[in-house]
């Protein structure tokens, strides 16, 4: 079977099994989703329809896509061992509890063959946490993805020490050919790589805020119109290359600087319950009250689209340059 159009299993169909189910069936796999609730995946079939009128309606189904067509790539199924029939790749979606993720891996390691990749949607639980007791414990992995994944294409891979080489392989090849932009740990380590880079940025700007440098709306607006633009289109590391002549020299002239700032950085602060937590709290509701935040998901669903959009037009232009 062509791993380029090969079977694909979400389990569990709630808001990251749809989006994944999009992902596979737009590349042209056949995507199966399994739930235990019958009512669940009637409902995620018509979600993702909707989904998928939206990225052909925003431009970003593909060229030549249809929504038909890749609605017509997703069923469903509440068995199991009938779902795992033939896959090349499961994809797990259930919420972050351990020990739920073990007994989901539990139940697919009774049904996979050998070769199989048993991947995890974790956002946090390292897969050595939920994988070790299993038969087939080489063939599972993390693959994280970024909320919402249509628009941002990162994915997290994190082998479990038992991991196979392969497995990781094919994992990263599967997440480039579904045009996810995936990348690699090389251990388990708390957090992965994007939650790390984001709350080193939260836990500086709660201590900004905390100490009564700035509000939070300076903080926000100092990502959103300074960082965040950059950032879009590139990496710190490129940022520091371009912002000087290369790596070494930016070094050179910032470097004992900014370990001088980031030594009064080192002290972790509490964040719930806090009078701190409640002054962030009231200066949000005042930009965006709770009763208004499914509208302005919304919004930033529409803007991540747009944003997706325009960097693959640039890219097109880039290549045929």
């Amino acid at each position: 079977m062509s791993q380029s159009h090969g079977k694909v299993v979400i389990v569990g169909s709630g808001l990251i099994g749809r989006c994944w189910a999009v992902l596979f069936a737009r590349a042209g796999h056949n995507v199966t989703m399994y739930d235990i609730d019958e009512k669940q995946l009637s409902d995620a079939l018509v979600a993702i329809r909707q989904q998928v009128t939206e990225m052909h309606q925003c431009g970003s189904l593909g060229e030549g896509k249809t929504v038909d067509g890749v609605c017509q790539n997703v069923r469903s199924s509440s068995d199991l061992a009938t779902c795992l029939q033939g896959a090349l790749h499961v994809q797990e979606c259930v919420p972050e509890i351990v020990d739920l993720k073990k007994k989901v891996f539990s139940e697919l390691d009774k049904h996979v063959d050998e070769g199989v990749v048993m991947a995890s949607s974790s956002s946090c639980i390292v897969p050595s946490s939920f994988t070790e007791s299993l038969r087939h414990r080489s063939q599972c992995i993390v693959a994280h993805p970024v909320n919402p994944p249509q628009y941002i294409p990162l994915v997290e891979i994190v082998p479990a020490p038992w991991t196979a080489p392969e497995i990781v392989k094919r994992t990263r090849d599967l997440m480039q050919s579904i045009g996810q932009a995936p990348v690699t740990l090389n251990k388990e380590v708390n957090g992965f790589l994007l939650n790390r880079l984001q709350y080193a940025l939260i836990m500086e700007g709660w201590r900004l805020v905390q100490d009564g440098v700035c509000t939070p709306e300076d903080v926000d607006t100092a990502v959103s119109q300074g960082l965040g633009l950059r950032y879009s289109f590139m990496g710190p590391f490129e940022v520091m290359h371009l912002n000087a002549e290369g790596i070494k020299d930016y070094c050179d002239r910032y470097g004992a600087n900014i370990t001088r700032v980031c030594e009064t950085q080192c002290s972790a602060r509490e964040m719930p319950g806090t009078s701190t937590c409640t002054a962030v709290h009231e200066a949000m509701c005042r930009q965006t009250p709770v009763e208004d935040l499914p509208a302005r998901r919304q919004w930033r669903d529409t803007r991540l689209a747009a944003l997706a959009a325009h960097k693959q037009e640039l890219e097109d232009k880039e290549k045929k340059a």
